[in-house]
């Protein structure tokens, strides 16, 4: 038998928090937790959600940063693809901002998750929920693809339902509020700008690898040889 995950009382929670919460933003947060039960309430009303539910485990996976991180990495071994470094490394770069500023922000802010997750298969969420790094990092990853690096526009329509399913899926498994998914989506549609910003080109990635490749670096030396 499947266990929900217990929802904390978030009253109790901030009159025990240290810090002294301005009257206008406690406000804030009591009306967000409770749109947030209500929608999720809502949403579980309906057979086709409930049973989307039982995949948002699967979507935690497809976008946590140590699973993107690890697998960019070892597919840039694997493929050793020359054209394919600007990519990889200016995913990695962006992939590295989006890690360091949700911490940062979470370190900042300290809100509390809106549930206590006991599930010991699950891939270790923190305790603060401020901003989504998963609405984030799903939000920098589509507009990455699309527009940035932009993939062939059929991919568009799949890439585009893969992160309205990450965003909703924060709040059926009681990740995140309201209030945190559209941070975090406005977060990475920020860190998207940056990156269009600080763009690494191809000779530079190409370099890039080469560097913390010795391996590599030896053989593209013999072949020119």
């Amino acid at each position: 038998m499947r266990r929900e995950p217990a929802v904390i009382n978030s009253d109790t929670r901030l009159e025990g928090d240290k810090r002294v919460v301005p009257p206008f933003l406690k406000n804030i947060l009591k009306k967000d937790v409770e749109l947030t039960k209500k929608f999720v309430a809502h949403c579980l009303n309906f057979v086709q959600i409930r049973s989307f539910k039982n995949h948002c485990k699967f979507l935690e996976w497809s976008c946590h940063g140590v699973v993107w991180l690890a697998g960019l990495i070892a597919f840039t071994y694997i493929m050793g693809n020359s054209k394919l470094h600007e990519m990889e490394v200016n995913l990695f770069v962006a992939l590295l901002i989006d890690i360091f500023a949700v911490a940062i922000i979470k370190a900042i802010t300290r809100r509390r998750r809106p549930a206590i997750n006991d599930d010991p298969f699950c891939i270790g969420p923190d305790m603060y929920s401020f901003p989504s790094g998963h609405a984030s990092r799903s939000s920098m990853l589509m507009l990455f693809f699309m527009f940035l690096y932009p993939f062939p526009i059929l991919f568009w329509p799949p890439l585009f339902a893969w992160w309205c399913s990450i965003c909703v899926s924060r709040l059926l498994l009681y990740r995140h509020h309201i209030l945190d998914v559209f941070a975090g989506i406005f977060l990475g549609f920020f860190e998207a700008f940056v990156m269009g910003l600080i763009w690494i080109g191809p000779e530079a990635s190409t370099e890039f690898v080469r560097w913390i490749s010795d391996e590599r670096v030896a053989g593209n030396d013999a072949e020119l040889i």
